[in-house]
């Protein structure tokens, strides 16, 4: 079973995502399991504030490094040996690669920072790792969070039942080096407004249709590649 601890300030962000799709399935089959946290319980009352104005000025707010330190120190208490990853647009960006490896662990504590970003000294004592998704910014970690997750949990033994899929998409060791994207798609109607399916693809031959698929993968990285 993977084990997933989340730590957020918004823990209903994920209460949709945890009931759909593959994700709700690996949960219902024991594959995984995930607890989400919020950081706010770990702020002293009333107001449980979490944030705080920056030293040295600057716009925005800074969370706090108390609060979360005592969260990931919480979660690392039920997941002793899971990685600390902060989602953050400062880490190294994630990749098929990344998904691979973080797949292959048995415990995972996603941080999900909010603000302008949470206070050095929370990284410096309890985060063990930085993600991006992208040279951009969002609102918080909570989607890049289910991002990593998803893109992590498809790879898991079990979890989708034709691994030939992952086998042969985009990024995977079978295409190329690893560095491609998938090739083009169809399927029925052969004919829709006026575009066919690719000949080659209703040849029934195997060989020319893999040939096929490897130039048309190259073709599309490249163009990619390019933009």
């Amino acid at each position: 079973m993977w084990k997933i601890e989340i730590l957020t300030i918004f823990p209903g962000i994920f209460e949709s995502f945890l009931k759909t799709s593959l994700v709700a399935k690996a949960i219902t089959r024991g594959l995984l399991a995930v607890k989400t946290t919020d950081i706010r319980d770990f702020s002293s009352p009333p107001h449980h504030k979490v944030d705080d104005s920056p030293y040295g000025g600057g716009a925005g707010m800074v969370m706090m490094v108390e609060p979360l330190v005592k969260a990931i120190e919480s979660a690392k208490e039920r997941q002793p040996s899971a990685r600390v990853i902060l989602l953050s647009p400062g880490g190294p960006r994630f990749t098929q690669a990344k998904a691979k490896e973080l797949s292959e662990l048995n415990s995972i504590i996603f941080v999900c920072g909010r603000y302008e970003g949470i206070d050095q000294r929370a990284i410096d004592l309890a985060i063990d790792e930085e993600l991006s998704i992208g040279d951009f910014v969002v609102m918080g970690g909570e989607v890049p969070a289910m991002l990593v997750m998803e893109a992590s949990l498809r790879l898991r033994p079990d979890v989708i039942h034709n691994e030939e899929s992952i086998a042969f998409e985009s990024f995977s060791p079978a295409l190329g080096d690893g560095s491609l994207v998938e090739s083009p798609q169809y399927t029925r109607p052969e004919e829709y407004r006026g575009k066919k399916v690719p000949d080659i693809l209703l040849s029934g031959n195997h060989k020319a249709i893999s040939d096929w698929r490897l130039a048309e993968s190259k073709r599309k990285t490249s163009k990619l590649r390019q933009q």
